[in-house]
């Protein structure tokens, strides 16, 4: 029985799907890679997982329809935040509790003797002691300073860049210019971060030389906090949509790559080799108000920062040979011609295509398949957003680099048979 948090609404679910499957909870642990008492946790609404990959391979593996699949984000979404407000309320009660205790004058000799019940306390004691709290609170006071002082810098500049986590969020410059925010002569045009896990640096361009987006103040010019963006992106930018149709190019050979990860390591497998997307690139968006009030997510457009001839590499399968892969189409599902003059956001054969509406309680999960074949392409995108009379743009890149896709027609393929321990020549097929 739950108690209506978003914890136990989101187990509640887990169950449902776990139940219908009529698998055990150790089958289901053994094919997702987990322990059975860590399974046992999530479905329970004892403990909700860091990363939402494990969660769909579960869903996957209890043939969730893909209507299913988008509720059980939404409420994945809802129960991780309500765990980071859980988390900052003791947060902020021992800051609070250090800097009381820490501030106010040092007490005199006799009143350190007669509060601390210990019966002979030398005079050398009191002079420490006031000389600790002297240190703590200089100490106090420097870690403000300086908070005041990042706040009241301008964020954005040179010596921050190549700093985002991977799926950055950018907001574009009012006058549409895309100049960073260290070029803004006010500290009105800087840009706080757009989303929890995504920092927003000001380097997002424009839709063109006329476009506009709301001024965002920073934390530190006193402005009205409703004045911030209005709504989170948060962006996985190695999603698999199956493993047996995500595949990388690699500048190595194959003794020196490693073994195939499971999706939610896959971001860090492709900084560790060096990968490039092959052929397509399944990137997903969880978009989230930031409030009760509703957003409007009008649009959602791609932007070209490069075209090449596809890289000479070797291409390697994630998904095991023999083994059988497959999965619904889930809503909200977006296609983009990467090769295309103009490629554009396309939504999937019956979907819904923008505008749509997020809050709060209302996220929405936009899933973009990007395929290549003849270029090498990088790119970005950029969301377009209104809640009442303001209104901007956000850039989405993979951590304040463009995505990176190239075609992969006639590359040396390469397969890891399950059970295995080393790659193996392929057919090179991507189906």
């Amino acid at each position: 029985m739950t108690d209506g948090s978003g914890a136990d609404v989101f187990a509640e679910f887990l169950r449902e799907l776990k139940d219908r499957s009529g698998l055990s909870y150790g089958v289901l642990a053994k094919r997702l890679h987990m322990s059975t008492s860590t399974l046992h946790r999530y479905c329970n609404g004892d403990a909700v997982p860091a990363d939402y990959a494990p969660v769909e391979r579960l869903a996957r593996l209890c043939k969730a329809t893909p209507e299913e699949l988008v509720e059980l984000h939404r409420r994945w979404v809802l129960a991780d935040a309500g765990r980071g407000k859980k988390a900052a309320a003791p947060t902020a009660g021992a800051a609070t509790q250090v800097v009381v205790s820490e501030v106010p004058e040092a007490p005199q000799a006799s009143e350190v003797a007669e509060a601390s019940e210990v019966p002979q306390v030398s005079e050398a004691q009191p002079r420490h002691r006031r000389r600790t709290a002297l240190v703590a609170a200089i100490a106090v006071a420097g870690v403000l300073g300086a908070v005041g002082l990042a706040l009241g810098l301008p964020s954005g500049g040179d010596d921050d860049r190549g700093e985002r986590p991977a799926g950055s969020v950018s907001v574009a410059g009012e006058d549409g210019a895309g100049e960073s925010a260290s070029a803004s002569p006010s500290p009105s045009k800087s840009s706080p971060s757009a989303s929890p896990t995504a920092t927003a640096k000001g380097e997002g361009k424009g839709k063109g030389a006329g476009a506009q987006a709301s001024s965002v103040p920073s934390a530190s010019s006193g402005a009205d906090a409703s004045a911030a963006v209005p709504l989170t992106v948060s962006a996985a930018p190695y999603s698999w949509e199956s493993p047996c149709s995500q595949r990388y190019l690699i500048d190595k050979p194959p003794g020196e790559v490693p073994p195939p990860p499971i999706e939610q390591d896959a971001a860090a497998w492709v900084a560790a080799t060096g990968a490039v997307s092959s052929g397509e690139q399944y990137v997903t968006l969880t978009v989230q108000g930031t409030g009760e009030e509703t957003v409007v997510v009008k649009d959602l457009t791609v932007h070209m920062a490069g075209k090449r001839s596809p890289v000479a590499w070797n291409d390697y399968a994630m998904g095991y040979p023999g083994v059988g892969c497959g999965g619904n189409v889930p809503t909200r599902s977006f296609t983009v011609a990467l090769d295309a003059t103009r490629p554009a956001v396309v939504p999937e054969a019956g979907h819904r295509d923008f505008p749509f509406k997020v809050s709060e309680s209302d996220p929405e999960v936009y899933y973009i398949r990007a395929d290549a074949s003849a270029y090498d392409v990088s790119w970005y995108l950029e969301l377009d957003w209104s809640s009442g009379s303001r209104s901007g743009t956000l850039r989405i890149d993979d951590g304040g680099k463009p995505f990176r896709t190239s075609g992969n027609n006639g590359r040396p393929a390469y397969e890891f048979p399950l059970g295995g321990d080393a790659w193996e020549e392929g057919d090179g097929s991507s189906s």
